[in-house]
């Protein structure tokens, strides 16, 4: 590592002084020294007053880190006198032009900048950087980390980051992590996301923006077919055999290379099935952290030990479990004895610190059952959301929710959570209620409105990939092909459009809708719009709901 940090020497020619703020030299020297310093800086040249002060150590006038933080000042000054960064028009990932890395032999000199009693020592091989983050008029300056240097060597020296990791020994999502850090800290640019919606969902005056562009890219797994329920809504009981774990992990290799030239960051929603059912989980999720993707569980209670052992390895952003009701109608629904095993794993999660999640398919049946069951779990769970039957696969022998009643329920619901801090908005019909009321809207669904296609895709267990898991969609394989190739099909760009008769509505980025539901319901979700939807094409806002 010592060989890889003296091969980064990334800094500007110093070349003509520039008048800067030198209070850092002046405090660290004797009042007799300062005039020989500002006899010093009557010379043009950086380069002489550095050799000068270089003497001036070697006499014992001067300490001996004044050379480096002459140097250190004279860089701030140059950063100061930069143009701010911008992104916009970057292709690839590109070092801050701002950046100085300065080589010194002294471990928190930065520190002497600001504050002359400031402790250093010898250091021989220590960087310091200094920059200005794209949108900022703040220069940055701090002592880089062996992480900031790695980061900075593989786009200096244009080196394959799993080149690197191989060299060093280290696991590639060490690396995408170092460059992750780079990135939020400004001294690497990124371009923006290319997962991008096309012109027709341009919003209107009440939608930001940021719901047309995707920072995070999700990748919803089922990796197995294997459950210990058999839930009466289930969508999909086929067989589909196991996954062998070296195919898998090439999913994760093509899933990561995806991410990576997309310029978003990836997550992966390991479910099934259970996916705790998978014969090799533990080293599938370890698969999946090693690559620095984020990894969350939609599965059913587990033992502490296997909880334990994943928290070993990272703890997962949320494990997502489902009830369907008050207990009688739950366990009616997904089996004898599972509300009382819900609420017992939740308490496990709670003690463990792993955050919680708890998802409901409403249905006509257990629409009233809503919002007494968030009361149980409002200590219990972080969060209590819910989504309309799709009636697909077992679902199509249940009912969804009354469409005419619904709009008064998602009230009933958004006045709930005013007061019940578990309760989450799932529905991007609640947008449809936001509008009326002047509210600003939400992300919808996958924080993007409908987001099959778009920022999410659904892979199952022999390589099929669906925009959406809720009703069939499928849009390529990527056990044959290529991600990019299948995120980029005619198939998927048409589930990503969403309804045709969505287009023109000014929430529409946060909403579309939900094409499951339309198609349990018979209906083409590509033509016809949600159904629930009560949204006029000429009532722009809808009229003020009303519980009464």
């Amino acid at each position: 590592m010592a060989d890889m940090a003296s091969a980064i020497f990334y800094a500007r020619a110093e070349g003509l002084v520039m008048t800067g703020d030198f209070n850092g030299c002046l405090a660290a020297l004797a009042p007799a020294a300062r005039n020989i310093f500002d006899n010093l800086l009557t010379s043009a040249d950086s380069n002489r007053q550095i050799s000068s002060l270089r003497f001036e150590v070697e006499q014992g006038r001067f300490p001996p880190f004044l050379p480096d933080l002459f140097r250190a000042e004279l860089a701030v000054a140059r950063v100061k006198a930069s143009g701010q960064p911008t992104v916009g028009s970057i292709a690839h990932l590109t070092i801050n032009p701002t950046l100085e890395l300065l080589p010194v032999s002294w471990a928190n000199l930065e520190q002497k900048l600001t504050d002359p009693a400031a402790p250093i020592q010898s250091a021989p091989g220590t960087f310091i950087m200094i920059w200005r983050p794209p949108g900022s008029a703040d220069v940055q300056i701090r002592q880089a980390d062996v992480a900031h240097l790695l980061a900075l060597k593989i786009l200096a020296e244009g080196l394959r980051p799993e080149a690197v990791a191989a060299q060093e020994g280290i696991s590639i999502g060490a690396l995408d992590a170092a460059l992750q850090q780079a990135m939020e800290e400004g001294l690497i640019l990124r371009p923006p996301s290319t997962i991008l919606r096309p012109q027709s969902f341009a919003p209107g005056s009440e939608v930001d923006p940021q719901f047309l562009r995707a920072k995070v890219f999700t990748l919803q797994w089922h990796i197995t077919q294997a459950c210990d329920l058999h839930c009466r809504h289930c969508y999909d009981r086929t067989k589909r055999g196991d996954l062998p774990l070296a195919k898998a992990m090439s999913i994760l290799d093509k899933f990561r290379g995806f991410c990576r030239d997309r310029f978003v960051h990836g997550q992966v929603t390991f479910t099934g099935g259970n996916p705790l059912l998978y014969p090799h989980f533990r080293e599938l999720y370890q698969g999946a952290v090693a690559r620095y993707l984020g990894v969350a569980i939609l599965g059913n209670p587990a033992p502490r030990h296997q909880i334990e052992e994943l928290i070993s390895i990272a703890k997962p952003l949320f494990y997502q479990v489902s009830l369907e009701g008050l207990a009688e109608h739950n366990d009616f629904i997904r089996g004898p004895g599972h509300f009382a095993r819900v609420l017992d794993f939740l308490a496990l999660l709670k003690e463990l610190g792993v955050y919680s999640m708890v998802m409901l398919t409403l249905t006509r049946a257990n629409q009233e059952q809503v919002l007494p069951l968030a009361e149980i779990l409002r200590d219990k769970v972080d969060l209590f959301t819910f989504t309309r039957l799709a009636a697909v696969g077992e679902g199509a022998k249940l009912q969804g929710p009354e469409i005419e009643s619904y709009p008064r329920f998602l009230q009933k619901f958004h006045e709930a959570a005013q007061h019940n801090p578990c309760l989450g908005f799932k529905d991007n019909l609640f947008n449809l209620q936001a509008s009326a009321e002047g509210r600003e809207p939400f992300g919808g669904c996958t924080g993007h409105g409908c987001g099959a296609a778009f920022n999410f895709i659904a892979l199952l267990a022999d390589g099929e990939v669906h925009a959406c898991r809720k009703f069939p969609s499928p849009i390529g394989n990527a056990f044959s092909e290529r991600l990019a190739t299948v995120y980029d099909s005619e198939r998927a760009e048409a589930y990503r459009q969403g309804c045709a008769a969505c287009q023109g509505c000014r929430i529409r980025p946060v909403c579309g809708g939900c094409q499951a539901v339309a198609h349990g319901l018979g209906l083409d979700p590509l033509q016809t719009r949600d159904p629930y939807c009560w949204l006029k094409r000429d009532e722009h806002p809808p009229p003020t709901l009303s519980c009464e």
